[in-house]
């Protein structure tokens, strides 16, 4: 199979024929005209879409697939929100079972949003927070193929949980936290690498109490953030950009993204979707961004399209150490999303298959 078009390579963009199948077998290049084609976008923090969320169990998970596709999303991380034990084991079963689904090869396995973060520093997260547990961690860990745990370092036995995690092979990220920057700088040597959501739910930059927002942009070697113009202002992104050289987008979706105006499940929540937000209150509650639009987004805001389409896909795939994603080039899967001139998805292929 082959499409045309200006093709997204490591080298840059170059006009040309892409020719695949399930994995990429040559890049042509050919004065043609065509399409954008990027590598899939890959959503290492998503809760749910169209109606469907994680916590739901395997229907959910699907479902959530299913939408994110349609966006040319090739690859997520099914993401939990603190619940009761019993609650948070179904939904890992569910992703488990998910990734056996006929979508199965977009489910990169998954993130738990907590339970180990801090009860000041929910944000829109369920009100059932845990102090750090091996065996409670060990437990969740044999349910499904978790990849990254969000947690708040300054609780009791942090530190030794960000040790087992990653000797685990876990990625460990600082979120829903009140640590001080020293708190925070301790868990980084203990091996933690990133940052939910950058800027939000964690203790902000002051220039004598940096905080954790200050320890991420001095030295945090990756870092998620959330571009849907409501989380984050573009100036803070251009801050960010410039001092984490890892920095990738995430969407923190949830079930009403797609969805018309009215109220959602996130977890044990209701929250409200109201234009472009999603609310608990007066709180933000995750997204209705979809992984195109923020693409979009970034581009209006003054980031070159190459680099952006790099922070929604090779950014990503390196923090898991997908060494098959997240880029166009032989031997690469064939995960590919078109997009026209206005950016807007025309097509999209997992695994050479034509999906959405």
């Amino acid at each position: 199979m082959s499409v045309e078009g200006l093709i997204l390579t490591d080298q840059g963009f170059r006009r040309g024929r892409l020719h695949f199948g399930k994995r990429i077998v040559a890049v042509e290049e050919a004065a043609v005209e065509g399409p954008y084609i990027l590598p899939g976008f890959l959503d290492l923090h998503v809760h749910g879409g169209g109606g469907y969320e994680v916590m739901a169990g395997r229907e959910g998970v699907e479902g959530t697939l299913r939408f994110h596709l349609r966006h040319g999303t090739t690859g997520l991380l099914a993401t939990t929100v603190t619940a009761p034990l019993p609650e948070l084991e179904r939904a890992l079963r569910g992703i488990r079972e998910a990734a056996e689904g006929p979508f199965g090869e977009a489910l990169l396995g998954a993130h738990l949003e907590g339970p180990f973060i801090s009860p000041r520093r929910l944000g829109a997260q369920p009100p059932y927070p845990l102090l750090p547990d091996p065996e409670v961690a060990s437990r969740l860990l044999s349910l499904a193929p978790v990849r990254a745990v969000t947690l708040a370092p300054e609780l009791p036995g942090a530190l030794d949980l960000v040790r087992l995690l990653v000797a685990r092979g876990v990625r460990v990220q600082l979120g829903h936290t009140e640590a001080g920057y020293e708190e925070a700088l301790a868990a980084m040597e203990a091996g933690a690498a990133g940052f939910t959501h950058l800027y939000n739910a964690m203790t902000g930059l002051h220039h004598r109490a940096p905080g954790v927002v200050g320890l991420a942009l001095e030295r945090g070697p990756w870092a998620e953030l959330i571009p849907d113009g409501l989380h984050v202002h573009p100036a803070a992104i251009h801050l960010a950009l410039k001092s984490i050289p890892g920095l990738y987008f995430v969407t923190d979706a949830v079930a009403a993204a797609g969805m018309p105006d009215g109220t959602y499940p996130l977890g044990a929540h209701r929250v409200e979707k109201r234009g472009e937000g999603v609310w608990l209150g007066e709180s933000l509650a995750g997204s209705t961004l979809t992984q195109d639009q923020a693409l979009r987004n970034l581009v209006a805001w003054g980031i070159p399209l190459e680099e952006a389409a790099r922070r929604l896909s090779l950014y990503p795939a390196r923090y898991l150490g997908l060494a098959d994603r997240g880029e166009i080039a032989p031997g690469k899967r064939a995960d590919l999303v078109i997009l026209d001139e206005d950016l807007r998805v025309r097509a999209v292929y997992l695994g050479g298959q034509r999906v959405a």
